[in-house]
């Protein structure tokens, strides 16, 4: 009975959520394997590959804090259905123009850097609603649930049909990820209105200015050490990792000569590490407390990195790939578990957006630092992103393990 009661405990709506991403992960999935071998099918040249990497994050550094402030504003729900429908439309958009024979590397770009809008919108929503949704006590549950549908959808399945389907047709992917999209839209729409909405509510007569509400939000994230001194450990730490994966489609097909059908075979043993950190880190953390499994996981997360640069063939990267899954899974975990503790749901989504400014803005610097370094040698990127977060992460861990 007792274990029969855990499973419903996340509630109807969370779990409408979480199906939700099921959906959303496989369309990422199928997205994340095709959007590279697109790529590197107009182009070869590193700096090229790695900007067109990079501009899925672009819009973090652009528009994470006003947009922040609007999900604060405005119905969750109706900007999760938004962008989803948005989506949809890329998706029909890539396929169009693939079968046109009209696809160029602009186009590319650009529908690449509007994706990446709408994943700014859909990330802040639907990490302001965890804490509305769930107590303190089931936060490491939720996020692993979400980082399981995360890990078995785009790990397991969108990414290794991505890439076999990409080397067979094209475009088919590109209408897999529109009606994966579809799905989620349903899902969403099924959620009463305002059931994703905080507990707390603040009345339109009350509020301030939109800019003085973004204002308030990165006084709180200034004023606040701790939490900012690890939002930038983790920007910095996500920087190198840009600057070591940019141009990670070029290395697995020209480097370690795998054929773009088995670009997403490559990718598995990340999914497969990543599942086991989801499974197991609510275990890990309850063993030794959140603060040392972060301050422990955030170095082992970087070695992995640099070891990966240092593979002589693909079933040792394969093997690196394992450790990166399961490091960077209980460190995504416990990390948004953090946040959601520390930071009051109400104004969740403008810390959000300036967190993820400074975390995710900086990856598209890394990626063009890591586009450059491949000129060199396409182990280069990953040889010195990696060693260069390994030194920070350790110089670290006293900081972290003190929270």
């Amino acid at each position: 009975m007792q274990r029969s009661e855990e499973k419903i405990s996340l509630g109807v709506t969370f779990n409408k959520i979480w199906s939700a991403a099921m959906f959303s992960k496989f369309a990422d999935g199928l997205f994340g394997a095709a959007i590279p071998l697109l790529a590197a099918s107009l182009t070869r040249d590193p700096i090229l590959i790695a900007i067109q990497a990079n501009l899925f994050l672009l819009p973090w550094l652009l528009f994470a804090i006003p947009i922040g402030a609007l999900v604060d504003r405005l119905n969750r729900r109706a900007a999760m259905l938004m962008v989803q429908s948005s989506r949809v439309l890329i998706g029909v958009a890539l396929a169009g123009l693939i079968v046109s024979g009209e696809m160029n590397f602009i186009w590319l770009a650009t529908l690449t850097f509007v994706f990446g809008v709408s994943e700014v919108v859909y990330d802040t929503a639907t990490q302001s609603t965890i804490p509305t949704l769930l107590s303190e006590g089931q936060l490491e549950k939720g996020n692993s649930r979400l980082q399981i549908a995360d890990t078995i959808m785009q790990g397991f399945v969108g990414m290794p049909l991505g890439g076999f389907i990409f080397a067979t047709a094209a475009f088919i992917p590109f209408l897999g990820v529109s009606a994966c999209y579809l799905i989620a839209v349903l899902l969403v729409l099924s959620i009463a209105r305002d059931a994703l909405q905080p507990n707390v509510e603040i009345k339109a007569a009350d509020r301030q200015k939109l800019k003085h509400e973004i204002r308030e939000g990165l006084q709180y994230l200034w004023s606040n050490k701790v939490l900012f001194r690890l939002v930038v450990t983790t920007g910095f730490i996500g920087f190198c990792y840009a600057m070591g994966s940019a141009t990670q489609v070029l290395f697995i097909l020209d480097y370690l000569q795998v054929a773009e059908a088995n670009y997403g075979w490559v990718l598995v043993p990340l999914g497969i590490g990543a599942l086991i950190g989801a499974v197991s880190t609510s275990r890990f953390s309850a063993k030794v407390g959140r603060s040392k499994a972060l301050a422990i996981t955030l170095p082992a997360s970087a070695a992995s990195l640099l070891a990966g640069g240092l593979s002589s063939n693909v079933y040792w990267y394969m093997f690196t790939l394992l450790f990166q899954g399961l490091f960077i899974a209980y460190w995504n975990i416990l990390l948004m578990s953090t946040y959601h503790t520390m930071i009051p749901n109400e104004i969740f989504g403008r810390i959000h957006g300036a967190r993820r400014t400074i975390v995710w803005g900086l990856m598209p610097i890394g990626g063009l630092i890591g586009g450059l370094l491949a000129k060199i040698d396409l182990t280069v990127p990953l040889i010195a992103g990696g060693a260069i977060a390994t030194v920070f992460a350790l110089s670290s861990y006293r900081f972290i393990r003190s929270i």
